[in-house]
């Protein structure tokens, strides 16, 4: 599983057109691709260089409770976010300090809400998870089991537009497959949390649903590496892969929407150690 990974890490690296993009940064960027994760086989944990699971673990418990605001996640000890939420960033949106606009959490719980002059949202949005539950617990074969976070009249209220913007998911024989659509991926540091929080997430929708986890399918739009991540890449790309750890919830959890990290099991992880690199804001 995390040979393809590499490969695309490998390509772009080597084969990926230089350009600008927005952050300053620059970056060698491949545009469409496609990964596949049998989710059977293990859990899509980079062993390459050590993934911070905690962290993938709580933001996405942290969407799916549809919070927009840091604070939770940072008493958790999770800061992936706080770049975003410093007070001068929120004062660019004027938003207070630690929120971070109807990001991700706003759309998966209240897609749709109306925005009030004060700036905030009413309660009149779209609840898509429970929406998506319910459609893949009493209609398993639909094709319409649809997770959408790109709301076009809401983006420039966000601190950052999503990245993950849409992820459809199919029941065959008793199993839950998911196919996230990436239009923009920053394969050194996000896309390794990102593959890990959508595997993830088809473990905890599986298994409120009764179902198993199947396969995730990874598409890209823009999938980039930056060039100040490029001895990084190096670095991890002289490593062998080992073999993925296995992932279970604990069968004492609670339901989807009070899940937390304590609630996994995440057995066998052995990977080499982290790479550290800035992040491009």
């Amino acid at each position: 599983m995390e040979a393809d990974y590499l490969t695309l890490l490998r390509t772009a690296l080597e084969h990926g057109r230089r350009r600008q993009d927005r952050t300053g940064v620059g970056t060698r960027s491949l545009f469409g691709w496609q990964l596949r994760f049998n989710l059977r086989s293990g859990f899509p944990l980079l062993t390459t260089k050590k993934v911070h699971f905690r962290s993938v673990a709580e933001e996405l418990f942290w969407f799916l409770r549809g919070e927009t605001d840091v604070a939770s996640l940072q008493a958790r000890g999770v800061t992936i976010w706080d770049e975003w939420a410093t007070p001068d960033f929120a004062a660019t949106l004027g938003l207070p300090a630690g929120n971070l606009g109807p990001v991700y959490g706003h759309q998966w719980r209240n897609f749709g809400a109306t925005r009030q002059p004060s700036g905030h949202y009413g309660d009149d949005g779209v609840d898509q998870i429970t929406a998506l539950l319910r459609g893949l617990r009493e209609n398993p074969g639909s094709r319409r089991h649809m997770l959408a976070a790109w709301n076009p009249k809401d983006l420039s209220a966000m601190a950052l537009p999503p990245c993950h913007v849409l992820c459809q998911f199919d029941v065959h024989e008793g199993t839950l497959s998911g196919h996230l659509y990436q239009r923009s991926a920053d394969l050194f540091l996000g896309v390794p949390f990102n593959i890990a929080s959508y595997a993830l997430l088809i473990h905890v929708l599986a298994r409120e649903a009764d179902l198993l986890p199947g396969d995730l399918v990874h598409s890209f739009g823009d999938a980039h590496l930056y060039e100040n991540h490029v001895n990084q890449a190096h670095l991890q790309l002289m490593r062998t892969p080992k073999t993925p750890p296995t992932l279970h919830v604990r069968t004492d959890a609670p339901d989807i929407f009070q899940l937390r990290y304590e609630h996994l099991i995440l057995n066998n992880y052995e990977p080499y150690p982290g790479i550290k690199a800035p992040v491009a804001v």
